[in-house]
């Protein structure tokens, strides 16, 4: 699949050139400047980013401050009591009729590195991918081009640094070539996106004069799968729901009480079941009463979007997908109910001869537009009631577990609700023009499958957001191995400049 994305992206480029001059700086910048941007880059992934880690994401903070002061642009850190900062950092615009926020965050997901084939904060660059065998290779010397299919495996490589060092490095290159911001230009940086932004519409809401701005554009997440850029105009929202299944006290023998204590992770398995339909059809009771359908351009942008759905099942060893016949692209626009982590007792070589006191698993339910998170987590609960099951939110008493044939504990996690902006909006358009300028077409759609703390801009400041992704899809983002394939980052900074300059 690889060879043929290749192709087609070549094809594409040639096909429409690239008219932007911002864009065109940034690739000439790029060119005289590439181990000068790698070592910064390097740099910033070395320090530990886990958003538990406060020593550490104060160092980021700080480090990316001084990185854009370097450039001229006063720096800030901004922040609730209890939160992670935010990077805040501001280009006043003379005669500036609007102001652009480019987002993007310096936090990365938890990790245990003894799941990493280098350490994940020890930046590694290699000629190839490790599942086709890359090796470790030294950075090139000063003047000596990286190869743009070398990966650069790190924790925060493609999410969510990667950006960051994007936007800088365009701000190097739009300076270099004499070119200037027709708007006003902030940055917020975050801290804590892969903990669920707990604190961003907080701080936002405390400091809304600092943070206001026309729109946001949030810089995160992965481009189209052809290796074509990608706009977004919304992200799905998500709730996180874990539920434990009760059996007996203690683990007990299965041979001798086997036919006789319920098994809770059996249980669960029922449980889980009845909660979707072979084809992947979530089916809790009026889960998509509250859909909110697409309008007739986002349902356009959703059948002319490349159709990937075939190379995916062979890059990915599926021999089967859920949808019903629907296609990826028309599916990341409906909501989902996905099991994250199942588990009771042991398995493998740790098994015993038991059964299990109790199974446990975490789902996220992804949201779209129009759904009430607050509505759609008690459905969940209702569902599971349905199913024979007393819920509690706390740890049951020993009276409650023998008063009732079936017990779960249900903890129904903060939400964040999905939105979209209308992709037929003066300022998305122009979004699209910019975007379409500088690699060619763009892949548009209505929203992306993952999640963006985007209700917690929009809300608190009222304001719009639209999402441009930057990473390879095949990065391994919130995995073990993540990481950045080059040419992403050298198409990044382009992009980058040429929306700085919009």
């Amino acid at each position: 699949m690889k060879c043929r994305l290749l192709a087609f992206t070549c094809l594409v480029t040639l096909a429409f050139g690239q008219t932007n001059p911002a864009a065109q700086a940034a690739r000439k910048w790029r060119d005289q400047h590439e181990r000068a941007i790698m070592d910064e880059f390097i740099s910033l992934l070395a320090i530990p980013n886990v958003a538990t880690d406060r020593p550490n994401i104060q160092r980021n903070a700080e480090t990316i401050a001084r990185m854009l002061e370097k450039r001229g642009v006063p720096a800030r850190l901004v922040s609730v009591p209890g939160g992670n900062p935010v990077v805040f950092g501001e280009i006043k615009t003379p005669g500036a009729t609007r102001t652009l926020v480019l987002y993007a965050h310096y936090d990365g997901q938890p990790l245990d590195p003894k799941e990493w084939a280098t350490p994940p904060f020890t930046p590694t660059l290699r000629d190839k991918t490790l599942e086709r065998d890359g090796q470790v290779i030294a950075l090139p010397s000063a003047g000596t081009p990286f190869n743009p299919e070398w990966r650069l495996y790190a924790r925060g490589s493609a999410d969510d640094k990667a950006p960051i060092i994007a936007m800088l490095t365009a701000l190097d290159a739009i300076k270099a070539a004499g070119l200037k911001t027709k708007s006003n230009i902030k940055f917020a940086f975050e801290g804590e996106e892969e903990a669920g932004s707990v604190n961003l519409a907080k701080t936002l809401a405390a400091n809304k004069e600092l943070f206001s701005g026309d729109l946001w554009l949030m810089c995160d997440g992965p481009v189209h799968q052809t290796r074509r850029p990608l706009i977004a105009f919304g992200a799905r929202g998500a709730i996180r729901v874990d539920i434990t299944v009760y059996g007996p006290r203690g683990e007990l023998h299965s041979g001798h009480y086997g036919n006789w204590a319920p098994n809770p992770a059996l249980s669960m398995a029922r449980l889980l079941s009845s909660m979707k339909d072979e084809s992947g059809r979530v089916l809790v009771e009026h889960f998509y009463d509250e859909v909110e359908p697409l309008s007739a351009l986002e349902k356009r942008a959703v059948a002319e979007a490349p159709d990937i759905d075939g190379d995916l099942r062979k890059e990915f060893w599926l021999g089967s997908v859920d949808g019903g016949g629907k296609k990826l692209t028309e599916l990341i626009t409906l909501p989902s109910l996905n099991i994250r982590g199942l588990a009771s007792s042991r398995i493998g070589a740790q098994a015993s001869n038991v059964i299990p006191a109790t199974a446990n698993v975490t789902l996220d339910v992804r949201l779209v537009k129009g759904m009430d998170p607050q509505h759609t987590g008690q459905r969940v609960l209702e569902h599971i009631r349905k199913q024979g099951f007393f819920v509690t939110d706390q740890e049951p008493t020993a009276e409650e577990r023998m008063s009732h044939a079936k017990v779960a504990r249900v903890i129904v996690g903060r939400p964040e609700a999905a939105t979209r902006t209308s992709m037929d909006l003066p300022i998305s358009q122009e979004v699209i023009r910019t975007v379409d300028s500088v690699r060619g077409p763009a892949v548009k759609l209505p929203n992306m499958g993952g999640g963006l703390p985007l209700t917690s801009v929009e809300r608190p400041l009222g304001t719009r957001t639209i999402v441009i992704p930057m990473g390879n899809h095949d990065n391994n983002q919130h995995s073990y191995n993540e990481n950045l394939r080059l040419q992403n980052l050298w198409d990044g900074i382009e992009l980058m400049a040429a929306l700085l300059t919009m």
